[in-house]
């Protein structure tokens, strides 16, 4: 009996400290870790919304890239920090939704090692060529590239960029190149250089290009014509049958980050995306906000893990 009371005294003594800790939190900084490099449009999304947490929380934000392998070096490291609300993870589809299926050995299960915050919102992304490439739509662009086998190449600097360009090969039956990059910047740049031919890569970096007409673009990915640039068409529209990839965005901490700091990081979060102001920024940078629950967003994460599986799989991709 003696033994009991020990054991349920210490569990008090443990649930009491964490109370008193999540009580009096955030105490020190914040650390949100971002899978892309900077100047990378989850770079530029993090910054706004970082300097508006540091605000709500009377702490500071220190924003910290990690890029390298889709996301998935970000995310491994998120996975084994500490649960104490100290280290935060600016995710995408990439290392939540897409690594799973892309690697072979990924070391962190996206459905056990994080615990979800909040939805951050979508980014809209575009078909975008060198202008040196002879096609003013989609259906040119396949058709040069068809009389061209293996002379078109496509960067990518996140897995939406990889598994885009080779659904668009699998489907139109082309050979193209696919040239990887650690993050959409490096990707940019080469592109607008001409040392690759085309990439799908978001509006938050490619619009200041297309606008100076230094980039040609073609289509945008989802389903939907976009607000930002609705003269644009869509993939589906453009001939290419069912193409909708949803490029999203949210944040997350390590699995096991008491209850009473995701609350509290949900309802600032929540307060910031959701404002007029921050709407405007991130949607003048190409990215739709909107926020959501911590279990709205960890069952978006779920469905968008089957849906990119799919996806990787009907693309023909193999693991690597």
């Amino acid at each position: 009996m003696q033994a009991f009371l020990r054991i349920l005294f210490a569990v008090g003594l443990v649930l009491t400290g964490a109370a008193a800790h999540a009580q009096d939190y955030p105490n020190k900084s914040i650390t949100l870790i971002v899978p892309f490099g900077a100047g990378s449009a989850t770079d530029i999304v993090s910054r706004v919304v970082a300097q508006q947490l540091g605000i709500a929380l009377k702490q500071t934000i220190v924003v910290e890239n990690r890029p390298g392998a889709n996301g998935a070096l970000a995310a491994l490291y998120v996975a084994r920090a500490a649960p104490d609300g100290y280290t935060l993870f600016m995710s995408t589809n990439s290392p939540h939704s897409a690594a799973p299926f892309l690697m072979r050995n990924v070391a962190y299960d996206v459905a056990k090692d994080f615990t979800a915050i909040t939805r951050m919102g979508s980014y809209t992304l575009m078909l975008v060529t060198h202008p040196s490439v002879p096609a003013n739509n989609v259906k040119e662009l396949i058709a040069h590239a068809k009389a061209n086998p293996g002379k078109l190449s496509y960067a990518s600097g996140n897995t939406s960029g990889v598994v885009a360009g080779a659904t668009l090969a699998h489907w139109a039956k082309i050979d193209l190149l696919h040239v990887p990059y650690k993050s959409a910047p490096p990707a940019l740049q080469d592109l607008l250089a001409g040392r690759v031919s085309m990439a799908f890569n978001d509006f938050t970096t490619s619009l200041p290009h297309v606008q100076a007409k230094t980039l040609r673009p073609l289509a945008v990915t989802r389903i939907q014509r976009s607000s930002l640039f609705p003269e644009l068409p869509t993939m589906d529209e453009a001939g290419v049958t069912g193409f909708d990839m949803d490029s999203w965005a949210g944040i997350f901490a390590p699995a096991n980050t008491p209850p009473t700091i995701v609350a509290r990081l949900n309802s600032e979060l929540r307060t910031i995306i959701d404002s007029a102001e921050v709407k405007s920024r991130l949607r003048s940078a190409g990215f739709e906000a909107f926020s959501s629950s911590p279990k709205e967003m960890d069952d978006f994460m779920r469905v968008q893990l089957a849906k990119w599986g799919k996806m990787i799989k009907d693309a023909g991709i193999q693991p690597e």
